[in-house]
């Protein structure tokens, strides 16, 4: 019988795609594969977020052994379709079922939401060890933002669904020690030494001036001397707020140094364009998805950030993109429960602002404040950076994971 791999990776993305659900997986893998640990993925064949002509079925690239798996892929933007891709995909997974008993630990992401019952299954049938990491938690977010309803075939499956999952597993990977409390008190089958808050990073690319990223094509009419630039980036789905954010649009639609940029994907996108368009918003600009070099200028070149999340549902996801911000080193508005781990990281750092939802006039008052004073801008911004260095980076985080691992095969 073959030697046991010591991990695998199973995520729907994964390199080369470049949204944060692949490249934060690869990322985890290189770092424990450096580490000396033997690193497979298994995950979806990529479409949408890549950029490469061809991208093989099975390579191996840093010493990360990756098969890729050919499904249904629909249009994202609505509910179906992402329903029908989560479940083409793990049933694709599950036909290679027979497979994850090569391995002494799965890594297991949280999107899809189904998908962790087929690493739950290896433990029970393999014995496989089964680290489950948390991004989203369903099926509450879908409860709240009102995608499904309690009662629905959907939701009584994810509930049967998820209490074979939460048995079966050895460590969950909490993005916040908000997100670790909810698990806690909603799961029971965990107790609190098997779940680890373990943050998502962004890669210290350094801060660039301003003046060089304006040169940019995309960017040169939107940073202007004396003018505060604004950006949202990333998605802008379900479990966004973008309501606050557009009314305090519409309150600084006559204030010419107020500049908002938006860019990224999700089903709240069009509705953004929508009102931009129908209101003639012109303190808005509007970009599909960036990445790359056109990313890193999108931050160099804005002066304040945004993240939020829709009402009920801190502790239940972790907007990413905060820690590119941070990496920045801008200052950042939140939308969010004041008690979660980003809200309290800017208000006990003096980093940016922490806002409920609905709260607009507050919004526009912090955008004013940092417009109005450069040097409170300057030193939030620093905050901001110190904040990523010391807890945010790719190496402090994934680090983490390598410790743990560790752990579990040494248990």
């Amino acid at each position: 019988m073959k030697k046991k791999k010591d991990v695998l990776f199973l995520c729907q993305y994964f390199y080369p795609e470049y949204v944060s659900s692949a490249t934060l997986p690869f990322d985890t893998a290189l770092a424990l594969a450096n580490a000396g640990f033997s690193v497979e993925a298994l995950c979806g064949y990529p479409k949408e977020y890549n950029t490469a002509d061809t991208v093989p079925l099975k390579e191996k690239h840093k010493n990360i052994v990756i098969k890729r798996l050919k499904y249904m892929q629909l249009e994202r933007s609505n509910f179906v379709g992402r329903l029908i891709n989560y479940f083409s995909f793990t049933f694709t997974v599950a036909l290679r079922f027979g497979e994850l008993k090569r391995y002494k630990t799965i890594i297991v992401y949280s999107n899809p939401p189904i998908l962790p019952f087929i690493a739950a299954l290896a433990n029970k049938f393999f014995q496989t060890e089964v680290i489950f990491v948390s991004y989203d938690i369903y099926p509450e977010i879908a409860y709240i933002t009102n995608t499904i309803s309690q009662d629905s075939i959907i939701s009584r499956m994810m509930r049967s669904i998820n209490k074979v999952i939460f048995k079966r597993i050895n460590k969950v990977v909490a993005l916040s020690n908000e997100m670790k409390t909810y698990l806690h008190e909603n799961r029971t089958a965990l107790s609190i030494d098997q779940i680890e808050v373990i943050p998502n990073w962004y890669e210290d690319k350094g801060i660039s001036y301003s003046k060089d990223s304006s040169k940019n094509p995309l960017f040169r009419s939107i940073k202007n001397e004396g003018n505060i630039v604004v950006s949202y980036f990333g998605n802008m789905g379900i479990a966004q707020d973008i309501d606050t954010i557009v009314d305090a649009i519409r309150l600084l639609k006559n204030e010419d140094n107020v500049q908002f940029v938006f860019a990224g994907h999700g089903n709240k996108m069009e509705y953004l364009k929508s009102i931009v368009e129908n209101e003639n918003l012109n303190n808005v600009t509007i970009f599909d998805f960036l990445h790359g070099q056109d990313f890193q200028d999108a931050l160099n070149i804005s002066d304040s950030f945004i993240v939020s999340l829709a009402n009920g549902l801190t502790g239940l996801a972790v907007p990413s993109k905060t820690y590119s911000y941070m990496m920045a080193g801008k200052p950042i508005i939140a939308i969010m429960g004041k008690d979660s781990d980003i809200a309290r990281d800017l208000v006990d750092n003096n980093a940016g602002y922490s806002i409920e939802v609905g709260q607009s006039s507050k919004m526009v008052n912090a955008i004013k404040n940092l417009r109005d004073n450069i040097e409170e801008r300057a030193i939030m911004g620093q905050n901001c950076r110190n904040i990523f260095l010391k807890k945010y980076t790719k190496d402090n985080c994934t680090q983490q994971y390598v410790k743990l691992m560790k752990n579990i095969l040494e248990d």
